[in-house]
């Protein structure tokens, strides 16, 4: 799909603010509020926006703690590969699970309570799944930049 200048716009402003209204987005980019929404549904059926959700503060709900994992498996092969997704995705403290190039296979990044609620759900959860042949982990210190969704150009 192309996008225009007023697509991108609305990408942009949506990636923003996803409740802004369709009349205060319309204004924003020029348009009135039916060709603007025409355009956001447009954008979303197109699956350019897959959804909209709230950014919640983790420190605020109980979640002092964020862990990255570097795992590494014993086997690579597709249907390993998709089992130990299939594990991960069923363990709500696992935030992202991205498959990687090279040395390391999958890097997750987890939420925690506190240190031992992550050591018991590592070593319970994590560690224990079948193909795992190494986890590493390095918890964060502070987060300086966590910006939602991806750059738009010349929005």
């Amino acid at each position: 799909m192309n996008f225009d200048r007023i697509d991108r716009q609305i990408l942009s402003l949506l990636q923003e603010d996803g409740r802004m209204t369709n009349v205060e987005l319309a204004e924003r980019v020029g348009l009135t509020a039916p060709p603007c929404l025409r355009r956001v549904r447009a954008l979303e059926e197109a699956g350019a926006i897959r959804g909209y959700h709230a950014t919640l503060d983790p420190v605020t709900l109980g979640y002092s703690i964020t862990v990255f994992a570097l795992v590494s498996l014993k086997s690579q092969a597709e249907s390993d590969l998709a089992a130990f997704e299939r594990h991960v995705a069923d363990i709500p403290e696992i935030r992202e699970c991205h498959m990687l190039n090279g040395e390391i296979d999958f890097i997750l990044k987890i939420v925690a309570a506190d240190l031992k609620s992550f050591q018991e759900m590592l070593t319970t959860k994590l560690t224990t799944a079948s193909n795992v042949a190494s986890v590493k982990t390095s918890l964060t210190i502070r987060t300086s930049k966590s910006l939602p969704g991806i750059p738009v150009p010349d929005a």
